[in-house]
């Protein structure tokens, strides 16, 4: 491992106007860096040319990529061959590779671009692949062909641009259109496929179920555990020692209840909330303490920090820990002692956290409730409900109370609240699409989450303010650039936003308050979506943009989350007597790995979720071509518009099978325009379309107007 201060002083000295290119030999002279400091400083330089913070050039000089014309970032190709460059610093604009630059580089690889033009009217900045970093496609999924004398594996993700030769005696017996994975033993050179073996068949690509594997696979989501984990989650027992509970404080006589989805098994929140004679309430927010069983470097926690988070598929549910954990030992199930760390936080009228107490506590739970049955207790005053739990009845409506007053601090300050309908998709036993409906987001659903919202920033601040190493979940201000574009889209339907520069949440919540209930809500919040950064985890404080959030964790699910597990272990260590220096310098170093870590499987399990999900709505389809739905029109692009029906299912009707008139595509309108009959198609207009194609390889839909 290569030394942190060394690395920061290396990077401030080249950072500064005055540096020229060095050799190692110079460097280590003008840091007065020799003797027994030389070999470790020559590490260190070799390390941080290997992550991409220093370029070497041919005459063996050293300097930093910005300095050089130079971006480092991920690429990320489109089928249709070319690709761009996104940058590791978020600083940078994305940079476009044409087809004949990405230079052997594959999809996602960790590379270094050189910029061969900067953006000027009307074209983007421009680069050529000249280093890969890291490669990403160690193992690839696809549909195995045989040739007579070899076989090959046409990648399922299009934007892996090469087929993968695999030599006869390396193909495990793979058959024609087995769906497989295979390794690759030689990347790809000049005009030469890249090479690999087979190492797993998966079966045949119509089989049942081979579809959702292949997806699984394909984002290296482990279904199975190891052995040794599973041991170790065995040796664990299930009855809480008596020298424990008595080291905590004890709450089980209070009415704590878990809220869940009714198909909810890991269940890692509870709540309870009373009302104080001063007229405040006080929330406890009692959250399973997963830490306690899951100890730092233990194959359980190696193997947690590996997955990183649970992954919720449609009909499955691929954990972060054994099931003999998250659904048993540690899930907060009704009426067994179980172990919490809990935040109390007593709240005013105007919803304010005036006090909170952080503590190590045994609980046993009221009840398992559901979203449902809460909100029809509130919603609809279910009189069958009411009689079945009535001694809890009042503790729902001072959430009720307390949720309407943390919701209108929250919105005040700005906060960003999306509405998207959203749809589940409904399997059978052998995991075909049967149905689609509508999900709602009720009353209880945003109890709980205005609960973990303030619990979350509560913990954040402290553990800010105590100055600990954390993670954090931040969310970044956008990028100016992208709002104006944004703004100019909205611009042509009427609406606008107030101080594009370093514009404030408050003003794109003003946006989606206006467009509520509009033909045009879905889509303008769709690309406002786009227009965000995403949000991630980080070893600093950076802030939460879309939340208006100054401290903000994740601390509720430990279960499912490796961030919210770290950050246990941290607080208790705190509530224990504080850090020695010798552990703080470990925990910084290690919550920035947890936290890239994480970010990292976080965005490889929403793309799988999504993935299965769109593949399932296609296949819906597919049994549907030739039948006529109304639609809403989406998006518009020069090639085509994109329609989404009332289930929310999208599908594109291409510019080529538009064939009563000619189309162009009017950029700043973002309008389709017919050159003789001025027929025009925006979005929000509302069309019929026939279901013409299902394509289940690429996940689209092709629907012709009526």
């Amino acid at each position: 491992m290569y030394d942190l201060q060394l690395k920061e002083l290396i990077l401030q000295y080249m950072k500064e106007n005055a540096y020229k290119p060095l050799t190692a030999e110079e460097l280590a002279a003008r840091l007065d860096i020799g003797g027994d400091n030389l070999p470790r400083f020559l590490e260190t330089l070799k390390e941080m040319e290997s992550e991409g913070d220093l370029v070497q050039t041919r005459k063996k000089r050293y300097g930093i990529p910005e300095k050089m014309d130079l971006i480092v970032g991920r690429l990320q190709c489109h089928q249709k061959g070319f690709g761009f460059v996104i940058p590791r610093d978020e600083l940078y604009e994305d940079v476009y590779i044409p087809a004949d630059s990405i230079n052997e580089a594959m999809h996602n690889d960790s590379v270094i671009a050189k910029i061969v033009r900067r953006k000027s009217e009307g074209n983007r900045t421009e680069g050529e692949i000249i280093r890969i970093l890291e490669r990403a496609n160690k193992k690839v999924v696809g549909t195995f062909e045989r040739s007579r004398n070899f076989g090959f594996v046409i990648p399922d993700d299009s934007r892996i641009l090469y087929d993968i030769y695999v030599f006869q005696d390396e193909t495990m017996g793979a058959r024609e259109g087995d769906k497989v994975v295979a390794e690759i033993t030689h990347w790809p050179e000049k005009r030469r496929n890249p090479e690999g073996r087979i190492i797993e068949v998966l079966g045949y690509k119509d089989d049942i179920g081979i579809d959702v594997l292949s997806i699984i696979r394909s984002h290296d989501i482990p279904e199975e555990f190891p052995p040794e984990v599973l041991e170790e989650a065995e040796k664990i027992p299930e009855k809480i020692d008596e020298a424990e509970i008595n080291r905590r404080v004890d709450l089980r006589d209070r009415k704590i209840v878990t809220i869940d989805g009714a198909d909810a098994k890991d269940l890692d929140d509870a709540v309870s909330v009373e009302k104080l004679s001063n007229g405040n309430f006080r929330l406890g927010v009692h959250i399973a303490d997963v830490s306690h069983y899951v100890k730092e470097n233990s194959a359980l926690d190696k193997e947690a920090f590996k997955r990183g988070t649970s992954v919720y598929f449609l009909d499955r549910v691929i954990p972060m820990l054994p099931k003999r954990l998250s659904n048993g030992i540690c899930s907060l199930n009704p009426k067994v002692d179980r172990l919490a760390l809990t935040v109390f936080m007593e709240i005013d009228k105007a919803g304010k956290v005036v006090d909170y107490q952080i503590v190590e506590s045994v609980i046993s739970t009221a009840e398992r409730m559901t979203y449902k049955d809460v909100s029809d207790i509130l919603e609809k005053n279910d009189e069958e409900l009411i009689a079945r739990y009535g001694s809890l009845v009042d503790d729902f409506r001072r959430m009720e109370e307390l949720y309407t007053i943390l919701n209108s601090k929250r919105m005040v300050r700005g906060s960003i609240d999306f509405e998207f309908p959203e749809t589940k998709v409904m399997l059978d036993k052998e995991g075909n699409p049967e149905d689609i409906v509508k999900v709602e987001r009720r009353t209880a659903d945003r109890i709980i989450e205005e609960f973990m919202l303030v619990c979350n920033e509560t913990v954040a601040e402290h553990m800010f303010w105590l100055g600990a190493p954390f993670v954090y979940r931040i969310h970044e201000e956008p990028d100016d650039e992208k709002i104006e574009v944004f703004n100019e889209f909205v611009y042509n339907l009427g609406y606008s936003i107030k101080g594009i520069k370093k514009v404030h949440p408050k003003a794109l919540q003003r946006l989606i308050q206006k467009v509520k209930g509009k033909k045009e809500e879905k889509i303008i919040n769709t690309l406002l979506l786009r227009s965000l950064k995403r949000a991630r985890y980080h070893q600093e404080n950076l802030g939460h943009y879309g939340l208006a959030a100054e401290y903000y964790c994740h601390f509720t699910s430990p279960i499912r989350r490796y961030p919210d597990l770290v950050i246990h272990r941290i607080i208790k260590e705190t509530l224990k007597g504080g850090l020695e220096n010798s552990r703080i310098e470990y925990l910084k170093e290690f919550v920035e790995k947890a936290a890239l870590q994480s970010s990292e499987r976080e965005r490889a399990a929403d793309e799988a979720e999504r993935e299965v999900e769109d593949l399932k709505k296609v296949e819906f389809m597919a049994r549907r071509i030739g039948e006529e739905y109304e639609g809403i029109v989406s998006g518009v692009t020069a090639f085509g518009i994109f329609v989404e029906l009332e289930n929310g299912i999208e599908g594109m009707v291409r510019v080529s099978f538009m064939t009563d008139d000619f189309y162009h595509f009017d950029e700043k309108r973002y309008m389709l325009i017919g050159e003789r009959t001025k027929k025009s198609f925006r979005i929000g207009d509302v069309v019929r379309v026939q279901v013409v194609k299902a394509d289940l390889v690429d996940k689209k839909l092709d629907f012709v107007l009526v």
